[in-house]
């Protein structure tokens, strides 16, 4: 009997420290909503795999006064190149890419590339884009934004051209098409020298294309999304679903959220777009829920449920440094598909080990293996001038993994 007290004595002081943690989190995220600074925001904690923390707060449409939910659908911009990325290596074990593969063997603009110097120089790439190059973002391939190509860009609707640069739900084209025609623009370096952000996925997700003779959100739906249940990821939202999909909002010049506009700089075109082009690397919708059961699934090495969507080799390529020092100097690097921490410190309170990234909308997560712990904070703001990642991505590690 004494055993028994004290046992059920230590389950209610566990369960008191739980409400104040999740009373830290939540005073964290509804400050933000309170201030005006962010309209609505879903956060999702998962350890060992268990949700211990899930909540939707404010609005999915302010204006509308519709509430925020945990089902909301969000765009998840560059949280797509990790399920991309996935594809392609998924690819790789059934032999059809190799990863030192040239991307020329797939898409015949990228037999040889060209790279434009800053004072508009033109010169041939040193050696050929291969797949890693694109996975590692070390391709020297950009959004096309920089002085001495934009122009370029422009003229074959890319960069400025696509809005923000990487986006492309507006394009009645498939992806292939677009990819081909950037084959013929000048990169910005020379392939394997220096890590540069922009369409190397986009380019993947026709890879992938090329290689399953498959479009890519077919392919998705039949490896990854369709095996681990992730109904609610997709590149376009159904009509019937529209409400779902989250409003996106913007920083005003006063600090607080403003409405963003219509069209390719603001809500985009994920309903009532052409729905033909699926951007690798910048194109799905999601929910905290499904996004979190990816990662959940990398986590535990490629396998959930009994279903298994990659191999754990094909797993720690993914999720460990295979950039050197070309990403940071300062203790992250870069791995097929994941930004990695190499040094504790380098990114806030992560673990070595933690793998994660985030999305032009706002979206960010992090996955820490050694504390189990997979994080998901998904909300709408573009430009966002808040730093909401990094209080909430502190407040978790603070009242979660202690």
């Amino acid at each position: 009997m004494k055993n028994l007290i004290v046992l059920l004595m230590a389950a209610l002081i566990l369960a008191s420290g739980c409400v104040a943690q999740n009373a830290r989190l939540d005073r964290v995220m509804q400050e933000f909503i309170d201030q005006e600074k962010v309209a609505g925001a879903v956060a999702l904690v998962l350890k060992d795999g268990k949700p211990i923390y899930e909540k939707a707060f404010g609005w999915s449409d302010r204006e509308a006064k519709r509430p925020m939910k945990v089902d909301s659908l969000f765009r998840i911009a560059s949280q797509t190149k990790a399920l991309t990325s996935a594809a392609i290596l998924a690819l790789v074990e059934d032999g059809k890419i190799g990863i030192n593969e040239p991307v020329g063997n797939f898409i015949g603009s990228f037999k040889k590339t060209s790279v434009a110097l800053k004072d508009g120089t033109i010169l041939p790439a040193t050696r050929p884009i291969t797949i890693a190059h694109l996975l590692t973002h070390t391709a020297g391939i950009s959004y096309g934004r920089e002085p001495q190509i934009s122009a370029k860009y422009v003229e074959k609707g890319l960069g400025a051209a696509a809005g923000f640069g990487w986006y492309t739900a507006d394009k009645n084209e498939g992806v292939c098409a677009t990819m081909e025609r950037l084959g013929t623009l000048p990169f910005v370096e020379q392939p394997g020298e220096v890590y540069v952000y922009g369409y190397n996925t986009d380019i993947l997700g026709c890879v992938v294309e090329k290689a399953s003779g498959m479009s890519l959100d077919a392919f998705l739906k039949a490896r990854i999304t369709g095996p681990l249940g992730l109904k609610d990821t997709r590149f376009y939202v159904p009509a019937s679903e529209k409400e779902r999909l989250a409003t996106v909002y913007m920083t005003g010049a006063n600090g607080k959220v403003e409405r963003a506009p219509e069209g390719a700089q603001g809500q985009g075109h994920y309903v009532e777009g052409p729905r033909v082009s699926f951007s690798g690397g910048a194109g799905l919708t999601s929910t905290a829920r499904d996004y979190a059961r990816f990662l959940e699934t990398i986590r535990r090495g490629g396998e959930l449920d009994g279903v298994r969507v990659l191999g754990s080799r094909a797993v720690g390529l993914m999720t460990t440094n295979q950039t050197g020092l070309l990403h940071s100097k300062a203790g992250l690097g870069f791995g097929f598909g994941f930004q990695t921490v190499d040094r504790y410190g380098a990114d806030g309170m992560a673990g070595v080990g933690a793998f994660g990234w985030g999305g032009a909308y706002g979206t960010k997560y992090q996955v820490d293996p050694k504390s189990g712990m997979v994080v998901v904070l998904m909300i709408q703001m573009l430009p966002n001038g808040t730093d909401i990642q990094q209080k909430f991505m502190t407040s978790v590690y603070q009242a979660v993994v202690e």
